[in-house]
């Protein structure tokens, strides 16, 4: 049987996005993260040449990696025709008041929402889509 220490573990979550600096530029505002050394915007004027970008996470929260594709149809959730949701984030806040206040901030930052059950009694949740077009819920935990 494999030891704990044979197993993988999970490094990052990788979010493939046709333009790499405008999605990690998004979840960084959104979530407080930072750069990877190396991975910051350029200089004024300098070209922003990134095909591959880090977000390191304060106080041991996952990463977030972003990935340059050519093209990605967005998916089409909650229809799942013609483009099913692969993969979507979900991020947590302590009350109603909160969702409420980062509500403002993802529309602010570029987000749609895709669904609104903020008035369920047992967990309220919205669910986005960021500016790529993945889905990512934000909910009362």
């Amino acid at each position: 049987m494999d030891s704990p220490e044979d197993m993988p573990r999970l490094r990052q979550t990788v979010l493939d996005t046709t333009d790499v600096r405008a999605l990690a530029e998004f979840y960084r505002l959104l979530l407080g993260y930072t750069y990877r050394h190396g991975d910051e915007a350029p200089g004024p004027g300098e070209p922003d040449t990134a095909d591959w970008l880090v977000l390191r996470a304060p106080e041991g929260s996952p990463p977030l990696a972003f990935q340059k594709v050519d093209t990605l149809p967005r998916s089409s959730w909650p229809d799942n025709e013609p483009v099913p949701q692969q993969l979507h984030l979900d991020m947590t806040v302590l009350s109603k008041e909160a969702l409420d206040d980062q509500h403002r901030r993802v529309l602010r930052l570029g987000g749609r929402m895709l669904l609104d059950r903020s008035d369920d009694d047992e967990e309220p949740l919205r669910v986005y889509a960021d500016p790529a077009g993945h889905p990512f819920c934000i909910f009362v935990g």
